[in-house]
């Protein structure tokens, strides 16, 4: 039953797709409601298998899997491509966020999209099928070709449902994840071929767990490889993510794509570059992660800053959304290359509550422009008195983004500088430079806020778009879409350990323990640990017992005993 979801989870979208463009072109309007039938149901499949997670873990410990399928599939010149698939607790929370955002996705779509109907929800499907099959790879070919398969409906939805500068943002876009995919490609089938001629294989074989465990045994990959391996990684996954500096093509794909293609860009597709890391280049080459943590964390915030500092002179409101996702995943990063516990903890809870904060606030974008047609802070002011369900989740979504305790966002903020203060690799300033980027977000948020929502009423030269009602005010489609999403950001602001609890062995087991190894071999020469244990204990640092150091002691000489007079 559990296989049969997940190939649901990855199938039906793809099946989907091609069905919905086949539609003859008298029945395009029944597009839109097939696809979210389609979504639905991946929603339902998603949330059947997280509820089998606890029963697996029960059984088969922190690496148990759910819906595992694993098929030999194509053997061509020693190389052997295997359908492996299966979801465990790093995987399950962000696919579950995807099966949230797709439908929503799809329900926003309804009346922003008029052209080419029946070919938009077939991207849309086909993009919601290549992020199910990201997450569930476990067969590193597999994975890749998921992770490249992305761009392909993104680069439509952007270049022909997008703005006015859609062509050149979808180049742009294509361009960028394209090239850093390759050196990452090179990367992959060095480990593979690496992990090939350690076993004396002559077929080459890319499932995960095996290349990692090969790798890293007798014979496996030395330091100065894995540091020049990471790097081959990184350059498609920090693109993807994207970590400064490599963050440009972001802000216009943006800006300039449909709704739907932003909310699952932010949502999901920016969490595939740090899944990567976490599902590849922690694992598989540790020792090249612990080499690179500093200059990984400069950057991150580096982003963290330089993203907060743009958002500040931005017009645009959803260009400013944009730039705060730059921000918000330094954060992202900063907790993961703290490499402590709590840190890498922090940095999967901050992906899944970024989808929910960003993605809602893209919907209420998108929302606000089908109303006034411009995205100008100059041109709209003073909506809570027309719009004021629309000003209640604004502020909601607002007060997540910016870590108000109590909601989601407050949880995951604070972990990542709890890591980033206490890792042995890093030190305070990077806590204290990354917080400073907490301070930035919440003035440049709440100005926002205040602009769109507060003051005089200001609107945009020209008859507003009433056709959502009079008082163009939230319709009930509308409130239907954006309540789950409050939801969430509630609970996990309340409960998260409902992603924590089965999330932290699963590191500890699958990540943890490598990077512990690797930074064993490397000593931290950053900030000394407090000299007592923690709970969260950091590689080896503050869980070992410290052995104080003998005092030197003075032996009296008699003065007869002594040379000279």
């Amino acid at each position: 039953m559990e296989s049969i979801l997940l190939n649901v989870l990855i199938f039906l979208p793809l099946v989907a797709a091609g069905a919905i463009a086949a539609l003859p072109e008298r029945h395009a309007r029944q597009a839109g409601p097939l696809a979210l039938v389609i979504g639905l149901i991946t929603l339902v499949a998603s949330l059947g298998l997280a509820a089998r997670l606890p029963a697996a873990l029960a059984a088969d410990g922190p690496d148990a899997l759910v819906g595992e399928v694993q098929r030999d599939w194509i053997v061509v010149g020693g190389v052997a491509l295997r359908y492996h698939v299966g979801l465990d607790a790093l995987s399950l929370p962000l696919v579950v966020l995807t099966g949230v955002l797709v439908p929503l996705s799809v329900a926003c779509s309804f009346t922003a999209i008029r052209t080419r109907i029946r070919e938009y929800y077939a991207w849309l499907m086909a993009l919601a099928a290549a992020m199910f099959g990201v997450f569930a790879a476990r067969d590193v070919l597999l994975f890749y070709i998921f992770f490249e398969f992305t761009l392909v409906p993104l680069y439509f939805l952007i270049g022909i449902w997008g703005g006015s500068e859609r062509r050149y943002a979808a180049n742009k876009f294509f361009l960028f994840t394209f090239v850093g995919s390759v050196l990452t490609f090179a990367g992959l089938l060095y480990l593979a071929l690496r992990a090939a001629e350690i076993d004396g294989r002559s077929v080459i074989d890319f499932d995960l767990v095996r290349l990692s465990t090969l790798l890293l045994g007798p014979g496996g990959l030395t330091a100065a490889e894995q540091s020049v391996l990471f790097l081959a990684l990184f350059a498609g996954f920090a693109i993807k993510v994207p970590l400064f500096p490599l963050h440009t093509w972001l802000p216009l794909a943006h800006t300039e794509a449909p709704t739907a293609g932003s909310v699952l860009l932010a949502g999901v597709l920016l969490k595939l570059g740090t899944y990567g890391f976490l599902r590849l280049s922690l694992p598989t080459v540790p020792e090249g992660a612990v080499a690179w943590a500093g200059p990984m964390a400069v950057l991150a915030v580096a982003g963290i800053i330089y993203g907060a500092l743009c958002c500040w002179v931005q017009r645009d409101v959803k260009k400013l959304v944009a730039y705060s996702s730059v921000s918000h995943l330094g954060f992202c990063m900063l907790g993961m290359f703290s490499l402590v516990p709590v840190g890498l903890s922090g940095s999967v809870l901050y992906m899944v509550n970024h989808g929910i904060s960003t993605g809602a606030l893209f919907l209420l974008v998108g929302m606000l422009y089908e109303r006034y047609h411009t995205r100008d802070l100059d041109q709209i002011g003073g909506l809570a008195r027309r719009m004021p369900v629309f000003a209640f989740f604004f502020i909601l979504f607002v007060l997540s983004s910016i870590g108000l305790p109590g909601l989601n966002g407050f949880v995951s903020e604070f972990t990542v500088l709890l890591a980033a203060f206490n890792s042995p690799r890093l030190g305070p300033w990077y806590g204290a430079l990354g917080a400073t980027g907490i301070l930035l977000g919440a003035i440049y948020m709440l100005y926002a806020a205040g602009k769109v929502l507060f003051g005089p009423v200001r609107e945009p030269v020209g008859t507003p778009d009433l056709s959502h009602g009079l008082t163009a005010d939230l319709t009930r489609r509308e409130i239907a879409i954006l309540t789950p999403l409050a939801v969430l950001a509630v609970l996990l602001g309340v409960y998260p350990r409902l992603i924590t609890d089965p999330l932290d062995p699963a590191l500890k087991s699958q990540v943890l323990a490598r990077l512990e190894q690797a930074a064993a071999a490397r000593p931290a020469i950053a900030a000394q640990p407090p000299p007592t244990a923690r709970p969260d204990a950091i590689f080896g640092e503050t869980d070992r017992p410290r052995v104080a150091a003998p005092r030197p002691t003075l032996r009296v000489v008699p003065v007869a005993q002594r040379g000279g007079p």
